[in-house]
């Protein structure tokens, strides 16, 4: 049966229209994969992710690559998501502080979308095509990290005071995470042009690229600058924290600190405990004295997404500056007021 002329001038006319040829017909047969695969686009998603979600996904991602590198981007289903979810999970490192691969199991699901999120915003597949959009994420269970008592904290300190190669270094990087109820990469982020001495300042980069000023004691600010100095930063944008030989400390630091602390305290290796508990303590005694709007501020939390009454329960700069002048007995330049004790039990710093 002939083909019908009418029927196939529509035909030429429609390919003439999209700019295809009966050649790019012939040699691309129809099913073909035309979209990159996996481990060729993985690059791309590399290259476009920032150094946080590099850090966190960078181990999934390679996953991937392995598992369904050969295979078009539009070729992986939900079901193969959801297997490799459920392999991280059964097969996660078990440590004093995990969830039974319960968080392996949601970076699965959160770098496959990561993945699949940038194929979508590049055009090569509709949004409605992501499989990693079609499996759920394992719910988030509540945070069984208690904030430290005063007494735990003390021994913290004294521990620190008194043992390692770099007692000054480790002092000073506790005090400066219960003053400021910073993140660890908040505190390695930090340089000599990110520290106001005459303002009690320390201007904060850390989760999503977020850049916020958190008052400091005066004397921190002092001790951090003098601290930076001796050791070597001498541009505005040399590290601040450092080794005794000059070098930018790392996040190897915490780990040996912590070891050694858990070494000559039990219960801090039985807990699992970390600097992330000093940011929850402080934040927790923040809260109980001067509220949730505060302690939201403290945290830098304060563009997060919330309930409706978060709108009206902001606080400040001020607000914050109080809370701290409170907290340690101090005074600083933007504390709405002088007095630092009002009856409330002050936390402990390193000296």
């Amino acid at each position: 049966m002939s083909a019908d002329p009418a029927a196939v001038s529509a035909a030429r006319q429609v390919l003439t229209h999209l700019g295809v040829t009966l050649a790019d017909l012939q040699s691309q047969p129809i099913g073909a994969a035309t979209l990159p695969t996996v481990a060729e686009y993985l690059p791309r998603v590399i290259a476009a992710a920032g150094p946080g979600a590099r850090r966190t996904y960078g181990t999934y991602w390679a996953r991937m690559a392995a598992a369904w590198g050969d295979r078009p981007v539009n070729a992986v289903a939900a079901s193969d998501v959801e297997a490799m979810k459920q392999e991280m999970i059964a097969t996660a490192r078990s440590r004093r502080n995990s969830r039974n691969g319960r968080h392996a199991g949601e970076h699965v699901i959160a770098a496959a979308r990561a993945f699949y999120s940038r194929a979508i915003a590049d055009g090569l597949i509709d949004a409605s095509a992501s499989p990693a959009h079609r499996v759920a994420k394992p719910r988030r269970l509540p945070s069984t990290r208690p904030a430290l008592t005063p007494h735990e904290l003390e021994e913290i300190n004294a521990v620190t005071r008194t043992s390692g190669n770099d007692v000054i270094l480790d002092a000073l990087l506790l005090r400066l995470h219960t003053e400021s109820a910073c993140r660890r990469g908040g505190a390695l982020a930090l340089r000599l042009i990110d520290l106001d001495r005459t303002n009690g300042l320390v201007r904060l980069t850390e989760k999503n690229g977020v850049v916020r000023w958190q008052p400091a004691t005066l004397d921190l600010a002092e001790h951090l600058y003098e601290h930076a100095r001796v050791r070597g930063a001498v541009l505005p944008t040399d590290q601040l924290l450092r080794y005794r030989n000059g070098q930018p400390i790392s996040s190897r630091r915490y780990d040996h600190l912590w070891k050694r602390i858990g070494e000559r305290l039990p219960w801090v290796a039985v807990h699992g405990v970390s600097t992330h508990w000093l940011r929850h303590t402080t934040l927790t005694w923040v809260e109980r004295h001067f509220g949730y709007g505060v302690a939201r501020a403290y945290a830098g939390h304060t563009d997060s997404p919330g309930s409706s009454t978060s709108t009206y329960i902001k606080a400040d700069l001020h607000d914050v500056a109080d809370a701290l002048s409170a907290m340690t007995g101090q005074p600083h330049p933007f504390a709405n007021t002088s007095d630092t004790s009002n009856g409330r039990r002050q936390i402990s710093c390193p000296d």
